[in-house]
């Protein structure tokens, strides 16, 4: 199912939002969030690894579906066998599905994997997706995201296609043909185990899909499912919150109209520069709320800020608890605070990190990640706005000079009576989601048979399971992990079983 801004996604997706006048005129369009935005980095290299592994790489070709004589390119790749048991035990590789950014940084926040490796006697592979991190053809980053042209190989057919390739090279290089091979992944990493399970069924015998939004396309879900969520985990915590926020947004825009009005918003957010127009500070807000809701973890947590158990808990006592006579601007800047600089060491904030608006994300939903996004008027606390495709097709063409694929992706990967066709043609695939989790509305929140399987928590955020664990996780959260391990365990066991069957005959 990922700078913060494709906006696009991300998340990993960043909002490019078009502000509301005064009088709450619609807004014409929206990108979706991304899945991670800025955060998918390269891990601070002033910290030592929480988990042990060596960097390698693997010449791809840069179109796998095609006979032309391109440049190869380097992907790289984390691997570690420090606790396989090797082929003639046939210990099984773990292969976690690269996501939209630096594969360090996605390989420090998974302990799930590196954690019951011992426990399997797997090797762990974390492969980095084509175009993110290290893995960039043309022999830079400059040279690749220069145009559509250079851009076009970057896509989730061909990431899978290198993953298949490695996995089918590892296999060899480690005389480990008959190892099974178990799909991780998260979020966007999520979708691409479940799609790879899916289409290369003889390279992996199960995935664990985490948070994987495989559902938010076209009209699957509504389109304002996702920030309908968001909303509902702030009014869960306080309705008085949740109308704050509701407030904020026209108070924004009648103070930016007024002839210090940009200043003034500058100075009560405490911006590093001038502010320019209003919809850079919406655009702030709106990723801190949809962030938290996706980090609303039960304990504290660095995986994008550091931030402290049930961080919209605190961002609601914050914007509630504001002495009186304080403007609801004022309670808006406390609480987001808390996302922002719940450590107190920034000194004012930055809007834009990404000047360029020339991030992958941003062409892989200028193409086919088209993950159609809305905000309705009743249930949302942002401002309403219809999703309007022309006038987002218009954006890709202006910044990219592609038009959008909206229908690829359901061709290609399915989702369309998704239930059926995967209890015809699925199998070995766990969907684990929370439904605090804002891209859980475009999962798969129903098992649709005995080894296509959802495991649903009330209290889950982005991802949670795949986490490394702590002393502070709940009971629900230890009982899950135990769930996915049990269901890996058969499919390694059923694997074993069929390949001595057909070793006996």
């Amino acid at each position: 199912m990922g700078e913060e801004r494709l906006r696009l996604s991300t998340l990993v997706f960043t909002v490019a939002i078009t502000v509301l006048s005064h009088s709450s005129q619609p807004l014409a369009s929206k990108h979706a969030p991304r899945f991670l935005g800025k955060f998918a980095a390269a891990p601070n290299s002033s910290q030592p690894p929480q988990f042990h592994y060596e960097t390698r790489y693997f010449q791809q070709r840069l179109d796998h579906f095609s006979f032309s004589d391109l440049p190869t390119f380097p992907q790289r790749y984390l691997i570690s066998t420090e606790h396989w048991v090797g082929p003639q035990r046939l210990g099984p590789i773990f292969f976690y599905c690269g996501n939209e950014g630096d594969i360090e940084w996605f390989a420090q926040n998974t302990g799930f994997v590196w954690e019951i490796a011992p426990r399997f006697g797997a090797m762990v592979v974390f492969p980095e997706h084509r175009y993110y991190g290290e893995s960039v053809p043309y022999g830079s980053a400059e040279e690749a995201y220069k145009n559509a042209t250079t851009l076009s190989y970057l896509t989730a057919e061909q990431a899978l296609a290198d993953f298949s390739v490695l996995v089918t090279h590892l296999k060899q290089n480690f005389s480990a043909k008959d190892c099974p091979v178990v799909l991780f992944g998260g979020s966007y990493g999520g979708m691409l185990a479940a799609w790879m399970r899916l289409k290369y069924p003889h390279i992996a015998v199960g995935a664990l899909a985490s948070s994987a939004p495989i559902l938010q396309f076209e009209d699957i879900v509504p389109a304002q499912t996702f920030y309908d969520i968001v909303s509902n985990n702030f009014k869960r915590e306080s309705i008085t919150c949740f109308n704050y926020i509701k407030q904020s947004w026209n108070e924004i825009a009648s103070i930016g109209q007024t002839s210090n009005g940009l200043t003034h918003l500058a100075e009560t957010f405490n911006l590093c520069q001038k502010l320019k127009k209003t919809v850079d500070l919406y655009d702030w807000l709106e990723s801190a709320y949809s962030y938290l809701a996706m980090v609303n973890y039960p304990y504290p947590s660095e995986f994008l800020m550091t931030l402290p158990g049930h961080p919209i808990r605190e961002v609601c006592r914050r914007i509630d608890e504001g002495p009186a006579g304080i403007s609801i601007l004022e309670r808006i800047y406390e609480g987001v605070n808390v996302y922002y600089n719940y450590t107190g060491e920034a000194k004012c904030f930055e809007l834009d990190d990404d000047p360029h608006g020339m991030s992958g994300w941003n062409w892989q939903a200028c193409t086919e990640m088209v993950m159609p996004m809305s905000s309705s008027q009743e249930s949302s606390m942002f401002p309403p706005y219809e999703y309007n495709y022309t006038s987002f097709q218009g954006e890709c063409l202006k910044n990219f000079g592609v038009k959008p694929r909206p229908k690829w992706i359901t061709t290609e990967f399915g989702g369309h009576d998704i239930h059926d066709t995967l209890k015809k043609f699925g199998s070995n695939i766990i969907f684990s989601n929370g439904l605090l989790d804002p891209w859980s509305g475009g999962s798969v929140l129903q098992s649709i048979s005995e080894n296509v399987v959802s495991l649903v928590t009330e209290e889950g955020a982005h991802h949670i399971d795949l986490r490394p664990s702590t002393q502070d996780d709940p009971d629900w959260l230890v009982e899950l992990r135990e769930t996915e391990i049990k269901l890996i365990e058969s499919w390694i066991s059923d694997y074993h079983q069929k390949n001595k069957a057909m070793f006996d005959m």
